[in-house]
């Protein structure tokens, strides 16, 4: 395993690609409404961040052909933009990686579509605590297990699916570096975390079965059951004394 540790020059370009990504998920926000296309909200996000000085790291990526993944209802994730009208009542997670002078930021978030019914709010409200309870554990000294086990614990306490297939992992002037971070695990295994360490947290969560498949597309990942999905994610660095979100929340509603 080779986790790298950040300098201060590239901890400044992860910052600013951060502070991207979070400027993005506020730029589509008013966009994500009944009627408009994933593809749509693509198009958009990719002429913001080419408008930016930065590039669209997903696409292309291993051959992904878009932006962003956009990934509706039981879609868990890497659902990709098409010609899908979003429906009042939907949940579309919107997750994008964005690159500027070499170096990566990359959040998730789910978005409600007009009025969502209370099991889709629960399931959101609960997922975006659940990530919270992960950051929380980011300090030197700690280890991924502590992340792991917050994640899994909080969401297992609010009976919703811990998706085991997918996880957390390094990022820095890779989209996905060392160290992987699972949503489940066990208190005080797995690598320890140091100053300058940059990590995704990113709970997935279902409000049924944990079980999922993958679509013949070879990308797009749905829940077995049928049931709604969502998916919250940001960029986290280790700092001296605990951490810093380099893709924050700029729309006020923080949980911190």
């Amino acid at each position: 395993m080779m986790i790298t540790i950040k300098s201060p020059r590239e901890i400044e370009l992860m910052r600013h690609a951060g502070k991207l990504v979070s400027l993005m998920h506020q730029f589509i926000k008013p966009y994500i409404k009944e009627g408009i296309t994933t593809k749509e909200l693509d198009k958009l996000c990719e002429d913001f961040i080419r408008k930016n000085d930065a590039v669209p790291t997903c696409k292309g990526f291993e051959g992904y052909p878009a932006t962003l993944c956009t990934s509706v209802n039981d879609t868990v994730v890497h659902g990709i933009p098409d010609n899908y009208k979003l429906k009042n009542g939907d949940i579309i997670t919107i997750d994008v990686v964005i690159g500027y002078k070499g170096y990566q930021g990359d959040a998730a978030w789910t978005y409600a579509v007009g009025e969502v019914d209370d099991n889709k709010k629960y399931l959101m409200e609960h997922t975006e605590k659940a990530l919270y309870e992960g950051v929380k554990m980011v300090a030197p000294g700690n280890r991924i297990g502590d992340i792991s086990y917050a994640v899994q614990k909080y969401a297992e306490e609010h009976n919703l699916g811990v998706v085991r297939e997918l996880c957390g992992h390094g990022i820095g002037r890779d989209m996905h570096e060392d160290p992987e971070v699972p949503n489940y695990g066990t208190p005080g295994t797995g690598p320890k975390l140091k100053e300058g360490m940059a990590i995704c947290i990113e709970p997935m969560l279902t409000f049924g079965h944990r079980n999922v498949y993958l679509m013949d597309d070879e990308w797009t990942v749905k829940t077995l059951d049928g049931s709604d999905a969502a998916h919250y994610e940001h960029t986290i660095l280790v700092t001296s004394d605990g951490y810093e979100i380099l893709t924050p929340r700029l729309d006020g509603d923080n949980n911190e």
